[in-house]
């Protein structure tokens, strides 16, 4: 399985279990469609990534 295919599986999980448990709060965030998360995501080893540039792609998050 692939890792675009993981984290695709874990968002669709987690948006569908978080709006079930919390409706009314993410209505008033996210009137537009049923979402949580940002479109994109980072992923890359222990090896070629800095804590630095991990904290840059997470400051930068919508």
């Amino acid at each position: 399985m692939s890792i675009s295919k993981i984290v695709n599986l874990m968002k669709s999980y987690t948006t569908y279990h978080i709006w079930k448990r919390y409706p009314q709060y993410l209505r008033k965030q996210f009137w537009k469609a049923h979402t949580f998360w940002t479109d994109g995501y980072l992923a890359c080893s222990v090896g070629n990534v800095s804590e630095e540039m991990l904290k840059r792609y997470i400051e930068n998050q919508g």
